[in-house]
């Protein structure tokens, strides 16, 4: 093929890998233009890594801070949202260290993997927001998504007390979607504001 050609494709793979860490799959690749006879050729030559099945990373991209969760999200076909306590970790609220990476599912997802507790829910979009190539649950629906799990009570208030100084919750928001969530969510919410103060 023509370089122009060759420059065209390499073009629209960085793009799409620009949005994403670096990372991107075998259908975007091939929707850039890359056969997959291609495709094996860049990874025979290490000019990609491959990372995971059908998913590909650019060697030369700097490292990001949650590019694990771009890849988990690429693993998923861009149907999981990051949620609960890794959810709490993006956006820096409390003290939460998940040792695995916690994804809300749609209920008809079938896929598994080490290191991953699926989550099988229908969020409204008002719940999920857009992070540097993943989606993540906003800080309300985070808080109250650990409030109905086993999280610590002291790590729950302080992430609220976070949230709430941060002005991302108000103290009715938390209120409100806790109380649809149910009683072990609503009680613990209403714990951790009484330990604020709110």
């Amino acid at each position: 093929m023509p370089p122009q050609s060759r420059r065209e494709r390499r073009r629209k793979l960085m793009a799409i890998a620009a949005g994403q860490s670096g990372y991107f799959t075998a259908a975007q690749a091939l929707e850039a233009g890359f056969s997959y006879a291609a495709q094996r050729y860049h990874t025979v030559h290490a000019n990609w890594l491959r990372t995971g099945r059908g998913i590909y990373r650019l060697p030369e991209w700097p490292s990001g801070a949650h590019e694990d969760l771009v890849r988990w999200t690429l693993w998923s076909s861009n149907r999981a949202v990051v949620s609960h306590e890794t959810a709490l970790s993006v956006h820096e609220l409390g003290d939460v260290n998940p040792e695995r990476v916690h994804l809300t599912v749609p209920p008809g997802f079938r896929a598994r993997a080490e290191g991953v507790i699926l989550h099988r829910a229908v969020l409204d979009p008002a719940e999920k927001q857009a992070a540097e190539g993943f989606t993540v649950t906003t800080a309300a629906r985070s808080l109250v998504d650990v409030a109905a799990g086993p999280l610590d009570l002291d790590q729950l208030a302080a992430a609220v007390s976070e949230a709430l100084g941060r002005g991302l919750v108000t103290a009715r928001q938390l209120r409100e979607r806790a109380d649809a969530v149910g009683a072990q969510a609503a009680f613990r919410i209403e714990r951790s504001l009484a330990l604020d103060g709110a």
